[in-house]
């Protein structure tokens, strides 16, 4: 038995007086830096797989919805790898930490092959966000200094090529796909050279270069964070960072959620985040294979059908949908909700004895449909990036028969700081710290949280934490402190079993005119348990004694109750009819009342949008974090006027 089977100690308070909590893995509360003597850089992680693998499949694609997925080995990825790294070096960028190349692609076979060539030769990869726009791209390209980016078509290419005037260091561009002769003329008339993947591929066969290898402290990716404001920040991660965060995530795992060759997972979660970058890192560790998605998230779950994986990472919002789409249909017979209900009860109970499966009686009822749209072949959910309801967390574990394990960190701690521990069956927390990360937490006295109440900022500190901001000494001090701390700016709070619960967020308070403090990301996460609530910005100021909210209403359950009331219309019309705005101001401010908010916590009106806030329309950040000064201008006219309302109805008592 491991330390993390007992799930009322799975933390431990180091002695001192800052309250510092390692995982109950860490022998005498030393930190894991790596895991395997031969993988303590990305490039040997990458060769440990293609040998435990003994050379088996590794990288998997499909060319359209009705073909099967084709596969790449080990080896032969680490043979196109040499002769793009070698590539490069023909056209002039030297081996070594001085030369950063631009990756700008959706998430393919030559993202892969190129990280793993700058890893071979000890360059350093810049990630270019699919969903960050030409502003912020330009930016990134002159502040890292980047002469080349490597693009998977035309449509990017084109983009930085509209920007070239303002972007005069980019000297070359690499296209993974074939470019029209209009881009040529555009790069030509800018004096940027267009080179094909296959052709720099080719130089480097015919004339390869000695791998560089890098050391653990070297820089393995400049990852800008996209932030909610200003600028992109570009974090410094080491090949050290990315494996010892991993490193402890397989040993918090250990027994349980340990990977084999013939382990696969789905890769569609941004590459340019750490997340996936990390996620794909475990996975060549051990060995598994990879498979892509086509590039449209309408066709993910066709994807995923068809490469039946074993481990599936996740944001909240893809589980959201899948439990959305059974709700959707078992509530649609009061016999299917009754047996569905009851499986479930069957399924939480046997959670609770510490038994997650998928053969019982009431998977092979009840549960097998929705498992088999996974491909069921589901051992694994790692989940990460936002909170996950209780609902949806408990129906994944029971319905999916699957580990589900709940992640909390940022791309400054390269991976995971936080993980659910394998049998966990309860809900609202991210877990204890993985066996590489420490975690304290320092008073907010403005919030009211104070660590010797074991609530406070988290603050982490480990081998896995970032070097500092790229280019930007002020901001590396803001975020980590004279003694090495990163400060996160999350809000937590120590459970008794030595677990961390995410309660708040400490950028985002504000003051209401009578001197309140309000955090609007813990109101948010409450009414977001109502039905009828998709989204939510909560918004205030200190001009105003109310706050009002915007909300975006879950599609189908407004629809079905509007039904039940005899109303009829479109998505639109029910965004438009008080009855309905009425019914959902009285349903979320009933769940504040229950779960203790106070009065001056609670909204007072409600604007109902029809349109969700995305990244497509600058209202979400790359990571699904609400961009609240956006939404702020996006629907200044609507909160004006339900302030105008509100005020309105006061002076009215008043007289």
């Amino acid at each position: 038995m491991t330390a993390t089977n007992d799930l009322n100690n799975q933390s431990t308070q180091l002695p001192g007086d800052e309250y510092i909590r390692v995982s109950s893995l860490c022998k005498d509360g030393n930190l894991l830096e790596y895991m395997y003597e031969d993988a303590r850089t990305l490039p040997e992680a990458f060769r440990r797989g293609a040998r435990v693998s003994n050379n088996g499949q590794c990288l998997g694609w499909r060319s359209g919805a009705d073909q099967p997925y084709q596969w790449l080995t080990y080896d032969q990825v680490l043979e196109r790898a040499k002769n793009f790294g070698s590539g490069l070096a023909k056209l002039g960028y030297q081996p070594g930490q001085s030369t950063l190349v631009g990756i700008y692609a959706q998430n393919r076979v030559e993202w892969v092959v190129t990280d793993q060539a700058c890893g071979m030769y000890s360059m350093i990869t810049v990630p270019l966000y699919d969903t960050l726009g030409p502003e912020a791209v330009t930016f990134i390209i002159n502040q890292a200094g980047l002469n080349i980016v490597v693009c998977d078509g035309e449509a990017k290419a084109k983009l930085i090529l509209n920007k070239a005037e303002r972007t005069p260091i980019l000297q070359q561009i690499v296209v993974m796909e074939p470019v029209s002769d209009e881009v040529k003329d555009i790069a030509r008339r800018m004096t940027v050279e267009i080179l094909s993947f296959s052709d720099v591929e080719e130089m480097g066969r015919m004339e390869p270069y000695e791998p560089v290898m890098p050391n653990p402290n070297d820089m393995a990716t400049i990852c800008y964070t996209s932030g909610t404001t200003g600028d992109p920040k570009g974090a410094m991660v080491t090949h050290g960072n990315i494996i010892a965060g991993m490193s402890g995530c397989c040993q918090h795992l250990k027994g349980y959620g340990d990977l084999t060759p013939d382990d696969i997972t789905i890769s569609y979660l941004p590459l340019a985040h750490m997340y996936e970058r990390s996620g794909q890192l475990w996975v060549y560790m051990q060995g598994a294979r990879i498979g892509f998605f086509r590039g449209n998230v309408r066709e993910l779950m066709d994807d995923i059908k068809e490469l039946k994986p074993t481990l599936v990472p996740v944001v909240p919002g893809v589980l959201n949908r899948i439990y959305d789409k059974v709700i959707s249909q078992v509530t649609s017979s009061c016999f299917k909700l009754i047996i569905f209900n009851m499986a479930m009860r069957k399924k939480a109970a046997l959670l609770r004895r510490g038994i997650i499966c998928n053969n019982t009686i009431w998977d092979r009822l009840v549960f097998r449909k929705i498992q088999e749209t996974l491909g069921g072949n589901v051992k694994q959910f790692c989940s990460c990036g936002a909170p996950m309801s209780e609902t949806v967390l408990q129906f994944a574990r029971c319905a999916l028969g699957c580990h589900v394990y709940d992640c909390y960190g940022q791309t400054e701690s390269a991976s995971p700081a936080t993980m659910t521990s394998p049998l966990e069956h309860q809900t609202g927390r991210v877990g204890p710290p993985i066996p590489s990360c420490s975690i304290k937490l320092v008073d907010v006295p403005d919030m009211e949280y104070f660590a010797e109440n074991h609530e406070g900022e988290v603050c982490l500190k480990g081998p896995s934490v970032f070097k500092g901001y790229y280019n930007d000494q002020k901001k590396t001090d803001e975020t980590i402190d004279k003694d090495g701390w990163l400060h996160t700016g999350d809000i937590g709070k120590w459970l008794q079993d030595g677990t961390l619960k995410i309660i708040d967020r400490k950028k985002h308070i504000f003051k209401l005119d009578q001197g309140e403090y309000i955090a609007p990301e813990k109101i948010e996460n409450v009414y977001t348990r109502s039905q009828f609530i998709a989204q939510i910005f909560v918004h205030g100021d200190s001009l105003q004694r109310y706050l009002v909210a915007v909300v975006t209403p879950d599609p189908e359950n407004i629809s079905s109750w509007a039904r039940s009331k005899g109303l009829t219309g479109t998505l639109d019309d029910f965004c438009d009819n008080k009855v309905i705005k009425d019914a959902i101001l009285k349903d979320i401010v009933q769940l504040g009342k229950s779960s203790g908010l106070k009065g001056f916590e609670q909204v007072k009106d409600i604007y109902l949008s029809s349109e969700p806030f995305s990244i497509e329309n600058g209202l979400m950040t790359p990571t699904f974090k609400m961009k609240r000064p956006e939404l702020r201008k996006r629907f200044a006219q609507k909160i004006e006027e339900m302030y105008d309302n509100l005020n309105c109805l006061r002076e009215s008592h008043k007289s």
